[in-house]
């Protein structure tokens, strides 16, 4: 089979046949690809997109599944991947696009009626799909509390929009880019404010599910860098697969989030960030790769920012604690990340952004904490660490992020659209 990536034609080997959970015999490339499959499968099923169980649906979860989805899809050349992808792109609008079963309020968070609604699924964003409701409009702000209720998160729509792109891009549907950039639009109108005292954006953290009031006021310290690099990617397919008319101006947008960026202070200790640095930077070199953003500083800048949290986070002992201790979806984060540096780094003889000195220079140093991403792989692949309560907790988005880990592709590498 051939996939198209970055304009290079890359053959996919199909290898020999296993068994998989469902113990159907099964073409997949490798053992990590057959273990990311059983993770993805009883994900599946758990969470009620294979079996009868009630749909179970959280943002940020389901936009890695996506992805995985697909990436499974073009590594087995199986179509039951694809249409499992596509299910859950359904399952998610039809969930988190509508009001809680526990809320007052019925229908479609956006307001829109029925057929209105089914053809703009993102229109009014998609709620989080936390266990608790939001908070009311006269309740006290608690910190801890608010972490388990529902609402908006900008960070969350971002890995949608990339999701529903990544769909466009792997089935050349252009209904699914639209989504995205009608949820673009979206965001950035709700997110985004101007404040009195300057002429500089700011962004909300977190939203209200009907997008009307903050829940979080203070910006998310890469919210405004996700934002303009999700926008870019999405102009990206907008030239190259048929759209239908109207959307938001996604170069304006754009260009408001570049606003907030330039100058920011990206560097951050947390794995999970470090290693969303990490896939940005990918994914910037690859819209270099592929034409649209111009051949400036901004890799560097992410990479630069990535080394300096890593250099602290691998001197922190984190990793040496027990997994009782542990969060491995933020761990994983970052081990993901790892995975994109390897990517950046494996072109550096062809790639003329890969062979910049300073891009060279900042892979080079990166490059050391690979062994760093196999170690966390390792430790959360062992059985007995599962059963540890902060895996249990987090089944769903640990195993989900553990198969990306394991199978990339479908969530780290633009396929370019034919």
């Amino acid at each position: 089979m051939q996939v198209r990536v970055a304009g290079v034609i890359v053959l996919l080997s199909l290898g020999p046949a296993i068994t998989n959970a469902r113990e159907e015999s099964m073409t997949v490339s490798d053992a990590r690809t057959a273990e990311a499959i059983a993770m993805m499968q009883s994900f599946a099923q758990r969470t009620g997109l294979d079996s009868d169980r009630p749909p179970r649906r959280y943002l940020w979860t389901d936009a890695f599944a996506v992805c995985n989805f697909l990436g499974l899809a073009r590594a087995t050349g199986e179509q039951r991947y694809t249409d499992l992808a596509l299910r859950l792109v359904d399952q998610v609008h039809h969930v988190l696009g509508r009001h809680r079963a526990d809320d007052q309020r019925k229908g479609w968070i956006s307001g829109l009626g029925t057929d209105e609604a089914e053809a703009h699924p993102t229109r009014g964003g998609l709620r989080i799909g936390k266990r608790l409701p939001e908070r009311g409009e006269d309740e006290p702000y608690d910190e801890r509390l608010e972490w388990e209720r529902d609402g908006q998160y900008f960070h969350y729509l971002t890995k949608w929009m990339h999701a529903l792109d990544q769909v466009s891009r792997s089935t050349g549907d252009p209904r699914f880019r639209s989504w995205a950039q009608e949820l673009a639009g979206s965001a950035y109108v709700a997110f985004t404010y101007l404040p009195s005292a300057n002429h500089t954006p700011r962004m909300y953290w977190k939203m209200s599910i009907d997008l009307r009031r903050p829940l979080v006021p203070s910006m998310g310290q890469h919210d405004p860098l996700g934002g303009y690099i999700t926008t870019m990617q999405l102009r990206t397919t907008v030239d190259r697969l048929p759209q239908p008319p109207g959307g938001p101006d996604l170069g304006e947008v754009g260009r408001r989030y570049a606003q907030m960026t330039t100058g920011a202070d990206l560097a951050s200790a947390d794995p999970l960030g470090i290693g969303e640095l990490l896939v940005d930077a990918y994914r910037v070199v690859q819209l270099i790769d592929q034409g649209l953003l111009s051949d400036g500083d901004f890799p560097e800048h992410l990479l630069g920012a990535a080394l300096a949290g890593l250099e602290y986070y691998a001197r922190s002992g984190e990793l040496r604690t027990p997994a009782e201790h542990r969060l491995a979806f933020r761990e994983l984060g970052l081990a993901i990340g790892l995975h994109a540096v390897e990517r950046m780094r494996q072109p550096a003889g062809q790639n003329p952004i890969a062979v910049r000195h300073a891009v060279r220079a900042e892979l080079e140093a990166l490059m050391r904490y690979v062994p760093l991403g196999n170690e966390i792989e390792s430790f959360w692949r062992v059985p007995a660490h599962q059963r540890a309560s902060t895996w249990l907790e987090h089944q769903d988005i640990n195993e989900v992020m553990l198969a990306t880990r394991l199978a990339p592709d479908g969530f780290l590498v633009l396929v370019l659209p034919d």
